[in-house]
């Protein structure tokens, strides 16, 4: 039924994307799908940039990318495979695009408990289940 499945991954919020990737876990193993874990780091706008090292972006996407081949290290993925990719751009872009160039079946996300902001304003979560090319599915973290 799954091929790829696509997991978002914010690297500071474990907690977001903990029943994300049991989930994604859960039908790797059924399906012998391949997890991609993707997480996006945010562009650094030039005025910041000229006041960091050369050297420190590479070492962001580093450290980015060490963490999150530990997490599908850890992940059990059985007959399935892992693959996990460092991005930079706006969140939703950059998830649907990875979505639409990889093929994903499935993309599995955490999300918040909607705010009155995303009322108004739209979630990344939002934007990625509006213009995703594939099934979405949105776990509410347990606030």
């Amino acid at each position: 039924m799954f091929k790829t499945i696509l997991v978002p991954v914010d690297l500071a919020d474990p907690a977001h994307y903990a029943d994300a990737l049991e989930t994604a876990g859960l039908f790797a193993r059924q399906y012998g799908a391949t997890v991609r874990l993707v997480t996006v780091l945010p562009v650094m706008p030039s005025v910041v940039a000229d006041f960091v090292p050369a050297d420190a972006h590479s070492k962001i996407a580093d450290d980015a990318q060490a963490q999150l081949n530990g997490i599908l290290a850890d992940l059990d993925l059985g007959s399935g495979k892992g693959e996990a990719e460092v991005r930079e751009g706006p969140v939703y872009h950059e998830i649907l695009e990875d979505a639409e160039e990889h093929g994903a079946d499935l993309i599995v996300m955490g999300s918040h408990r909607p705010a009155m902001a995303t009322y108004l304003l739209g979630s990344n979560a939002a934007r990625i289940v509006r213009h995703a090319p594939c099934s979405v599915m949105v776990l509410r973290g347990r606030d």
